[in-house]
């Protein structure tokens, strides 16, 4: 088991402040997590080869393959104001 002195370090060094009684389930809660890992390191991985990602799949991304525009007439449909295929928008800073 993770003893006090322990879990008041890691707490300090997280800048947390744990009263004595989260202190006492930190570390028993920190001490199941240590017997878990170690039941993890005990099992024979030999035959796995090393992983970066656990998925296997590499770019599922599509193809960036350039394709014409929408024509103008198209995007601005819905525009509440145009002027020669530009959308016309209130000025935001004015002078004064």
């Amino acid at each position: 088991m993770i003893d006090r002195e322990t879990v008041q370090n890691v707490a300090q060094l997280a800048r947390l402040g744990l009263s004595e009684e989260e202190v006492d389930m930190f570390g028993t809660q920190l001490s199941a997590i240590l017997d878990h890992i170690h039941i993890l390191q005990e099992a024979d991985v030999s035959g796995v080869s090393p992983t970066a990602h656990a998925s296997r799949l590499t770019n599922i991304t599509r193809e960036d393959l350039p394709r014409p525009s929408y024509p103008p007439e198209v995007l601005l449909a819905n525009a509440p104001d145009q002027d020669e295929n530009c959308l016309k928008v209130n000025a935001v800073l004015e002078e004064e």
